[in-house]
């Protein structure tokens, strides 16, 4: 199958490369000429674990292409995937300038029938307005149809692979088709393809990841209480998560959530809500958690030093929002590392993937080491901010030996309070207490 997809940022690019390696002819579109130049050089300008292999060898046979000119991708393509971004207002609802761009353009360019497919995390309504959009500018058939993205950054490639169901709005049996056909391929384990009408699909997508970002929120907001209290937890995490009405996953707590999902899908859901004369008060509580929880290790850092920093040398271990990927937006490292230089300590960050794009943040305010063990060195204290693998166990002995304090900010939870006792850390948890 001919497809097009306009957008080649990350869910842009995931979606072509899964595409075409199974087997169709793709053309990914994008209007910055250098990032085309970049992917026709089979370089990735993002971190996503396997993404660039799959990008190079599905280049190297032919199926996946890349393209500044969306009329020509258009007119060759027969179902268009639209995943341009949708940044926030200043009002936390989604801009949708991109998404009426794109649309009036493959308006402009159909020459036949088309499926469009709003892949861009969208308010509900908008396949309504692309639909307008597009029938303003052409009088060739076509139908639009919601598929929203549920991947998770540093697992896309597999979750796009692998998906737990792949969600279709569309009211459309002509369009249902073609898309069945096209995801045949992805659900050959049984799991299922959920056709629905499109606003339901698009409330579908903010309605999953405000429940995960909820269940961030509530373990947070419960392990700030397990501190004041005397509970761990860990402890409690477990008695929670074996309730199978509950289950384990996102039940870990630690500095909030970030990145380009869940904090601008919670802002523009409550938007939604306003505009329709609603308030989501849960999802107050939520955003509202998650903006403090960020500021949790700083405030545990100025506590233990008396409120006096300057001077004060603090490693940093992390600095992406999360693990596998470079992303920092909404990172909670970056409000860390902003209020420690505020009030005059030295920053000295390391993470695996993330330095280049935070020297773009904090240029030379602070100081990046290229190992772990590097940013320790002279370190009064470290503050874990991302849970990398390879922070999980570190050599405590030589971390003692190097740094000149001994206390740990440990806002992910890796560390056993008692080991790190024994290797003579002050350890400061997320709902453990302080050992």
């Amino acid at each position: 199958m001919k497809l097009a997809v306009i957008g080649s940022g990350y869910v842009g690019l995931v979606a072509g490369v899964g595409l075409a390696e199974s087997g169709n002819d793709v053309v990914c579109v994008d209007r910055e000429v250098a990032k085309i130049e970049m992917l026709q050089r089979g370089e990735v300008p993002i971190y996503e674990p396997g993404l660039e292999k799959l990008l190079k060898r599905n280049v190297a046979e032919q199926r996946l292409t890349f393209s500044t000119d969306l009329a020509e991708a258009v007119r060759e393509a027969y179902v268009i995937f639209i995943a341009v971004g949708t940044p926030p207002g200043e009002d936390g609802s989604a801009d949708l300038t991109h998404v009426v761009e794109v649309a009036e353009q493959i308006g402009q360019a159909m020459n036949g029938y088309k499926v469009i497919v709003t892949k861009s995390t969208v308010p509900v309504g908008t396949c309504a307005r692309v639909q307008a959009t597009v029938e303003s500018h052409t009088s060739h058939p076509f139908d639009v149809c919601s598929n929203p993205e549920f991947l998770k950054e540093g697992a896309a490639l597999n979750d796009f692979m692998k998906p737990d169901r792949i969600v279709i709005g569309t009211r459309s049996e002509r369009a249902r088709e073609v898309l069945k056909e096209l995801y045949a391929p992805f659900v050959r384990t049984m799991n299922p393809i959920l056709f629905m009408d499109e606003r339901s699909a698009e409330m579908t997508k903010y309605a999953c990841n405000a429940m995960l970002a909820t269940r961030i929120s509530f373990m947070n907001d419960f392990a700030n209480l397990c501190d004041l209290v005397g509970a761990d937890i860990h402890l409690v995490r477990m008695g929670m998560g074996t309730d199978p009405r509950i289950g384990n996953k996102f039940l870990f707590p630690g500095l909030g959530y970030g990145g380009s999902c869940f904090p601008k899908d919670v802002k523009a859901l409550m938007q939604t809500a306003v505009e329709h004369g609603h308030r989501l008060r849960v999802m107050d509580a939520v955003h509202a958690v998650n903006e403090d929880q960020k500021y949790l290790m700083f405030r545990k850092c100025m506590a233990h030093f008396g409120g006096q920093l300057l001077g004060k040398k603090i490693a940093i271990w992390g600095l992406a929002f999360k693990p596998n990927t470079d992303d920092m937006r909404e990172a909670p490292a970056a409000i860390i590392i902003r209020e420690l230089l505020e009030h005059g300590a030295e920053v000295v960050a390391f993470d695996p993937a993330a330095i280049e794009t935070a020297r773009v943040l904090f240029q030379d305010t602070v100081t990046f080491a290229e190992t772990a063990y590097g940013a320790l060195e002279g370190a009064d204290a470290l503050i874990v901010a991302t849970e990398w693998n390879e922070f999980r166990t570190p050599d405590f002995p030589r971390m003692r030996r190097i740094m000149s304090g001994n206390v740990v900010f440990d806002g992910r939870n890796l560390y056993s309070p008692d080991r790190m006792k024994e290797h003579g850390f002050r350890l400061y948890t997320v709902g453990r207490g302080v050992a």
